[in-house]
């Protein structure tokens, strides 16, 4: 692990580092130094040529004890629910594509085998994936079915004690480097997961390229075909929806404290910029204007990353709900986008530079706003939670 450092608290305007405890401050602050000193100086790089040593990545990532962070045995940290929130937090202040791959691990892939997978199955997987040897990939999202999972056509038809899977998924994080996908498909028993070996004949990955957003992240399609698996490639514990959903509340959590570290470094790069840059003989942090930008930033921020802290402590009592993700997931994600929008306007033209991460972060949140559930999907599971009535159908 790396020693502690200090963490410069002039941009917490609300004084939220007051409200965690010496462990939630120590694992931020290991998070914030592996993320600055190991990932930052390259990301602008990364993103400008389309490529991540992902694999690299999730080694160096697995030896600081982040994969899988909060899960609890099979070589995870077990730590907090909030921990695991404020990593995700300090790894998107530098790039919401490195928290993806980061969260697309621990959250989704190594979730479903902690939660729904059989003890073999999280004996063989899950200690290789916390440290990095092994990446997952979680396959649910189709390319006609998205914020419809119902809809899926992935198939699995039993075939003597065997599974043949057959079908397509697509916006598949880490998807052509992985070596075990999750994969949903539809069964007669309704929806079922699969722990899938990349390496299984019939399985194939490709990355989609052409990207504007998430540059500095793989991002595949997958193609199954006759994709043969033993039984007991099967996960026990999921049936039906609530499997894929359950990991996705997970991520989503995580996605609700992370956009909080994108919207900080717009802010912090927003003020510094501002106190330097001078223009008519003074700084422009001297104008009236820019401070109203600079404060409305910091406040909305701010408001964001409280929100974060209480649901987390609601999920660490066992409270948290789905409209509540929800809730934290679209407010948080529009702020983020918001404040990296308005820090543009303070950059200028230097606001589209990769010199600095502003029109990056801004670009990665248009695809963090769809992904893991629209905005459109997270209004209306608020809707259902405040009038019992679902408008999804």
């Amino acid at each position: 692990m790396f020693k502690e450092i200090a963490v410069d608290a002039q941009h917490d305007l609300l004084d939220v580092d007051h409200l965690l405890d010496d462990e939630e401050r120590a694992i931020r602050d290991t998070a914030r130094l592996f993320a600055q000193k190991r990932l930052a100086p390259h990301v602008a790089e990364w993103f400008e040529s389309g490529t991540l040593p992902a694999r690299e990545i999730a080694r160096e990532m697995g030896e600081a004890g982040l994969l899988g962070m909060h899960l609890e045995g099979y070589g995870c940290a077990g730590v907090s629910s909030l921990a695991y929130g404020l990593a995700s937090a300090e790894l998107e202040a530098v790039d919401s594509g490195l928290r993806s791959l980061f969260s697309v691990q621990g959250s989704l892939a190594m979730y479903s085998i902690h939660a729904n997978g059989s003890e073999e199955q999280r004996q063989q997987w899950l200690p290789g994936m916390a440290a990095g040897t092994y990446v997952g990939a979680f396959g649910l999202t189709e390319p006609d079915h998205g914020s419809n999972p119902k809809g899926m056509r992935t198939k699995a038809r039993q075939d003597g004690s065997d599974w043949v899977l057959n079908g397509s998924k697509m916006w598949i994080t880490n998807g052509s480097i992985a070596d075990v996908v999750i994969i949903w498909a539809q069964t007669d028993e309704g929806v079922r997961g699969f722990v899938v070996p990349t390496d299984t004949p019939g399985f194939s990955a490709r990355d989609i390229k052409q990207k504007m957003s998430m540059r500095a992240s793989v991002t595949s399609e997958l193609a199954l075909e006759d994709v043969r698996l033993p039984h007991d490639a099967m996960l026990p514990g999921a049936r039906g929806l609530s499997g894929p959903l359950g990991a996705l509340n997970e991520a989503r959590f995580g996605i609700l404290f992370g956009t909080t570290g994108a919207a900080r470094s717009c802010v912090e790069t927003a003020i510094e910029y501002a106190k330097t840059r001078v223009q008519f003989d003074r700084p422009i942090a001297a104008f009236q204007l820019t401070q109203q930008k600079l404060a409305d930033m910091s406040l909305e921020h701010g408001k964001a990353l409280l929100l974060a802290v209480h649901l987390g402590r609601l999920k660490e009592a066992g409270r948290l709900t789905h409209a509540q993700v929800s809730a934290g997931k679209l407010n948080n994600t529009r702020v983020a986008l918001d404040i990296a929008r308005t820090a543009r306007t303070v950059l200028g033209a230097n606001g589209v530079s990769g010199e600095y991460p502003v029109m990056r972060h801004a670009n990665n949140l248009e695809s963090v706003l769809t992904y893991e559930g629209t905005a459109e999907i997270h209004t209306l599971t608020i809707g259902r939670a405040l009038t019992g009535i679902s408008a999804f159908e």
